[in-house]
């Protein structure tokens, strides 16, 4: 059974950076796609930014285009977020999800993640 462990979570003023770490474990984890999604209070979970299997073809979403960063090394079996300029509206849960196809090809969307994490905290404070 995959597991994965948010960390990197935390209280930051508006502009600051913030580094997420997702750690996998249970399954081959260079095989599958990674995602990140965030769900604020009252609104429902959003997608982020995910990354292919092969780390070479990242997406994200407009409101973070240019300000975050997705990465992976498929050495630690680890997934990161790299969070710049962070704003008020960034503020929510992040999750880390895994894709349920190995070697799933075009965008993946949130139905295509089967796997997910407990979430970390980031509040952005103006």
């Amino acid at each position: 059974q995959v597991q994965l462990v948010e960390s990197g979570g935390g209280l930051v003023q508006a502009g600051a950076s913030l580094r997420l770490s997702c750690a996998v474990s249970g399954r081959p984890f260079s095989a599958y796609a990674m995602g990140w999604f965030r769900q604020a209070p009252g609104k429902e979970r959003e997608f982020v930014a995910t990354i292919n299997w092969s780390g070479d073809n990242t997406y994200y979403a407009d409101s973070v285009k240019g300000r975050f960063t997705i990465s992976r090394d498929n050495a630690k079996n680890t997934v990161f977020l790299q969070m710049n300029s962070l704003k008020v509206e960034d503020t929510a849960v992040y999750y880390c999800a895994a894709d349920r196809t190995a070697y799933g090809s075009g965008v993946r969307l949130r139905a295509d993640f089967g796997s997910w994490g407990q979430g970390t905290q980031v509040t952005v404070s103006s």
